[in-house]
């Protein structure tokens, strides 16, 4: 049993060893593309006149900026989103804290009344409901299948 337990664990780990291996692999692959891609674009480059080194390197900048400023409105919009829901939380927290404080200051005949009230409602919440749909026994295969229709 022990020499079992062992064996399982270094083939989990043999196996674990091998994804790796084989995303890095994946990973050599991918740069080694993106360096030949680039190794033909300075080489393009360097057959250019200068005047079309510059204007290529401009447009390849201005192409790295462009990509750059979408990333950043990305980011804008998804902490701008943050933000609101923040402020909606923040909004609802100092609605329970001015509740809480104006509870607080209830004389006390009217906070027990108020927790007579919140029992009472608490009570009803608690009834053990079977479902909102009332039918007969007999409808029910049709209602069944316009469930699932």
């Amino acid at each position: 049993p022990f020499l079992r337990l062992l064996e399982a664990q270094l083939q989990d780990q043999r196996r674990e060893h091998e994804e790796e291996v084989e995303a890095l692999q994946n990973q050599v692959e991918a740069m080694k593309e993106e360096l030949e891609k680039q190794q033909q674009a300075f080489l393009q480059t360097l057959q250019l006149s200068p005047e079309a080194q510059v204007e290529f390197g401009l447009q390849q900048e201005i192409t790295r900026l462009t990509n750059e400023n979408l990333d950043l409105k990305e980011l804008l919009e998804k902490l701008e989103k943050n933000e609101k829901k923040l402020k909606k939380q923040l909004k609802i927290y100092m609605k329970k804290v001015q509740d809480f404080e104006a509870s607080q200051a209830m004389v006390p005949e009217e906070r027990r009344q108020h927790e007579r009230n919140r029992q009472v409602a608490v009570q009803r919440k608690e009834k053990d409901f079977q479902g909102m749909l009332e039918y007969y026994k007999e409808d029910e295969p049709l209602l069944i299948r316009n469930l699932i229709t």
